[in-house]
């Protein structure tokens, strides 16, 4: 906690500082009596600079130099050097990222990360400020509070968003396909994320989407299938799942490591490998606790990232389950998270993911065996409505050998005899969802004895 008390003690301050150069002073006086040996040059090489500036500093700046802010921008721009996911965190910001894992924070109910420089809202959470103002995923800033967004690394852009709950924040952000910036003025406010929700469908088969992996997510999951196999048990039990991570940014490893030996018996889940490709880490599944063998079709988008693309890839490598949509986000390297005596830490890229068949996620992502993009609203309400075929391009397409159109057609047909929703089948506003429902209820009933 020193480093909090420098403001209060100049003179203090000014002497460690100068402890920095002469460590630094020394470090380069070791890699000048190496390279007159002929060795290989020293990674401290450049701490005789850093000395030399720090001194310069010292001597000749028209302020007294305030240690906390030179040693804090200085960390801050050395790892802001390596890539857009490694970041320093201030005490406040390792705070904030606490807040983050917990599911509780203040702030407007977005999820972020970096595209070509841009920062990129990958998902809004529901019932928060960014959702009621309309803001939508694949939004990108192009200011926040009055800052240019353009290269603000994450951790900054989550500083500024955050606030005391009630406090205005100004934003203007730009959208593929309309011409002029967004500007928006939000209102911050406590956000809680509720990461899983479920529902039984008309086929009993379970609809599970994960909103966010944190650190309940995986008893969450637990839980809810254990209500729902007791909800579903008088009429004669699951008959499938149909797991929805559109949108969902990712989170906490363990607990999508997690979720994944819900529905795997035994085999790899994920591994990372590090440096020159050395493998660090693998996590396996186990036999224990390991749910029916239902048919399972998951849902992925363009925002379906990192700890999220784990769980699907590990599901798709063990023929586990059908993946549908779009292909995934491609954030696939490992931060790992150290702590620092004065409450700051450094959040630093170790390692890339690879899923059980040893494919990279990083900026690949995961490729659905089916790609279904997604329709508007209207297009498809209108075409159930005047129950239209799909589309030509599902007339064509089969996975698992199912013929979608036909696998559609039956359903719509077992709807309307039932007599149930006006005709309409469930996700009669989610084209994607719908699609999916369909290969799941074929899936379904190819299993029935």
């Amino acid at each position: 906690m020193e480093a909090r008390r420098f403001r209060a003690y100049p003179l203090r301050a000014r002497k460690v500082l100068g402890w920095i150069v002469i460590v630094a002073c020394g470090a380069e006086a070791i890699w000048q009596a190496g390279k007159a040996s002929g060795e290989a040059q020293s990674p401290f090489a450049v701490l005789g600079t850093f000395a030399r500036v720090l001194s310069h500093i010292e001597a000749a700046y028209v302020e007294p130099p305030e240690l906390e802010a030179l040693v804090y921008g200085a960390i801050r721009g050395m790892v802001n050097a390596l890539d857009p996911h490694s970041a320093f965190l201030d005490p406040t910001e390792r705070a904030i990222f606490e807040d983050d894992t917990s599911g509780h924070f203040a702030g407007i109910g977005v999820e972020i990360d970096v595209k070509d420089g841009w920062l990129i809202i990958q998902s809004v959470l529901p019932g928060g400020p960014a959702e009621r103002a309309g803001i939508r995923p694949g939004d990108r800033f192009l200011a926040i509070a009055n800052r240019n967004a353009r290269d603000m690394r994450i951790s900054e852009a989550i500083r500024l968003m955050r606030g005391p709950p009630g406090s205005p924040i100004r934003v203007r952000l730009r959208r593929e396909g309309v011409e002029q910036a967004i500007e928006l003025t939000l209102i911050r406010e406590i956000i809680h994320i509720d990461s899983v929700e479920t529902r039984l469908l008309p086929n009993r088969s379970l609809f599970l989407r994960i909103r966010v992996f944190q650190e309940t997510t995986s008893d969450e999951v637990r839980r809810l299938i254990d209500a729902a196999m007791a909800q579903a048990q008088p009429q004669g039990g699951i008959t499938g799942i149909l797991l929805d991570l559109r949108g969902n940014p990712g989170g906490l490893l363990d607990e999508a490591v997690e979720v994944a030996d819900e529905f795997l018996e035994s085999g790899i889940i994920v591994s990372t490998r590090g440096r020159r490709g050395v493998l660090i880490s693998e996590m396996h599944a186990h036999s224990p606790g390991t749910r029916p063998p239902w048919p399972m079709v998951v849902l992925v988008d363009a925002f379906t990232a990192s700890a999220a693309e784990i769980l699907a890839g590990a599901l798709q490598d063990h023929r586990r389950a059908i993946l549908i949509g779009t292909p995934t986000w491609g954030k696939g390297s490992v931060q790992n998270l150290f702590d620092l005596p004065d409450g700051s830490a450094i959040k630093l890229t170790v390692a890339r993911y690879y899923t059980p068949s040893g494919r990279s996620i990083h900026a690949q992502g995961i490729v659905p065996d089916l790609r279904i993009d997604q329709l508007p609203q209207e297009t498809f309400r209108r075409l159930l409505q005047e129950r239209a075929p799909l589309s030509e391009f599902l007339l064509e397409k089969e996975v698992a050998g199912i013929n979608l159109a036909v696998a559609a057609d039956a359903f719509r047909a077992q709807m309307r005899e039932s007599g149930k929703g006006e005709n309409l089948p469930p996700f009669a506003d989610d084209y994607q969802a719908f699609v999916a429902y369909q290969v799941l209820n074929a899936l379904i009933q190819r299993q029935a004895p």
